[in-house]
């Protein structure tokens, strides 16, 4: 959320950011509303002293017709307050949905355009395998390796929903030990969150809950969503929260199942385990003092970049593009793995500066060396989305007859550095 005093003295230019974004909001409704709202809280506190007024009146002596006359005047201004109250309720709760919609500040360097094909290329690291045979893609090989089960999923759950099993459920947990081993050493605390949270706390974090444009799952009757990634509850547990300054940065390495409608989401590209209603995700979260967050979220974007250098999948890093950032991103980083199945690169984790934007919609801050409560800048980045890494390695290190090799440095959590084909193609 931004400030509104910034959004009244910078009209113009968050105007300009608005449409940079790509996003739908309208600040000049959002500085209406505001002064609406203080001028109907000035009409009501001269009401209420009104009000006073008239009731200390009531207790000096007076004449039945003059105490009649203050009996009816003060109905009416009771009458006015109630009315005013509603109204400014209403008002209220329209100024706050219309706040909420507007988006980050853009960093200065980030590319301007409208989708993901305006993001810029930083790099590619890594070299793209030669292959010498016709590729199977990881739906094919994960058939062949007897790994997933897309059928029972559907039949159980639905489309898009799939189990892992033998060797590919031993994968997911390497993968996930892997990256939190690292982490660990890293200096980021482990946390298993919750894989629920209040309406409340998806909001602050730059989530919309509910409504057609939604990508949540909601528990009918009650206030509760499925988690869409661990940034959500690890975010959510300093709401309301003045933290010491010593106590940054924070670094936690959260572990959750995500949960996500994906509506409208079909096509080759979105086959099999690229896009699914429920995985496993290692999520990276950074609290930090306003200085810092830049420097931070390099770090993240660094630590991406080990985690598949060593598990050695070729990748490219994108800056992504004013109109692809979502609302809480100040500045956003993509790595996208190569992905041979579909002949391109695929988007395998993202990492995003949010500044004070989400700190400021769930009152996050610092007390500074001088006193003062200052907002924190907060920073998120993927580790490992397990369904894209699969996808990845399953792919990328597959040979001739249908068997894919494991990265070594999985090798100690898997017990095994190969998968062999069970079934006939």
């Amino acid at each position: 959320m931004l400030d509104i005093k910034f959004v009244k003295e910078n009209l113009e230019l968050v105007c300009d950011n608005i449409k940079k974004r790509n996003v739908n909001a309208d600040a000049k409704l959002v500085v209406e509303l505001y002064n609406k709202k203080n001028s109907l809280q000035l009409t009501l506190d001269n009401l209420k002293n009104r009000k006073n007024e008239n009731a200390s009146k009531m207790k000096s002596k007076l004449s039945n017709e003059e105490r009649a006359e203050l009996i009816e005047e003060g109905k009416n201004i009771k009458n006015e307050i109630s009315r005013l109250e509603e109204d400014q309720k209403k008002i209220e709760n329209d100024y706050t949905n219309e706040m909420m919609k507007l988006p980050n500040f853009t960093h200065p360097d980030t590319p301007i355009g409208l989708t993901d094909k305006d993001s810029k290329e930083l790099k590619k690291v890594g070299n793209i395998r030669e292959f010498s045979f016709k590729i199977k893609d990881h739906v094919e090989l994960a058939s062949l390796l007897d790994i997933v089960d897309f059928e029972a999923g559907t039949l159980v759950s639905g489309q898009k929903f799939y189990y892992l099993k033998n060797e590919g459920a031993l994968l997911e947990l390497a993968l996930i030990q892997f990256a939190i081993k690292l982490l660990v050493e890293k200096g980021f605390s482990p946390y298993l969150t919750p894989d629920m949270a209040r309406e409340s706390v998806l909001r602050g974090i730059g989530f919309n809950p509910r409504g057609n444009e939604t990508n949540i799952y909601s528990v009918e009757n009650t206030d509760l969503c499925m988690i869409a990634t661990a940034e959500i509850t690890i975010g959510g547990m300093y709401a309301d929260k003045i933290l010491n300054e010593n106590s940054l940065p924070l670094k936690i390495a959260g572990f959750s199942h995500c949960f996500r409608t994906e509506a409208g989401a079909a096509g080759l590209a979105t086959k099999g385990l690229y896009r699914v209603h429920q995985f496993s995700k290692v999520e990276m979260f950074v609290i930090c003092k306003p200085e810092d967050s830049q420097n931070f979220h390099e770090t993240l974007r660094e630590i991406e970049e080990e985690i598949y250098n060593k598990l050695n999948i070729p990748y490219r890093v994108l800056d992504i593009a004013s109109g692809d950032l979502g609302n809480p991103a100040y500045k956003k980083y993509d790595l996208e793995a190569w992905m041979p199945g579909r002949g391109e690169y695929g988007e395998i984790t993202s990492t995003s500066n949010c500044t004070d934007f989400q700190s400021r919609r769930l009152n996050i801050r610092y007390k500074d060396s001088d006193g003062k409560n200052k907002f924190a800048h907060m920073l998120n980045g993927t580790a490992i989305a397990v369904p894209r890494v699969i996808i990845s390695i399953l792919e990328n290190f597959q040979k001739e007859d249908g068997s894919v090799d494991i990265p070594q440095v999985l090798v100690p959590w898997t017990g095994f550095s190969v998968i062999n084909p069970k079934n006939k193609k």
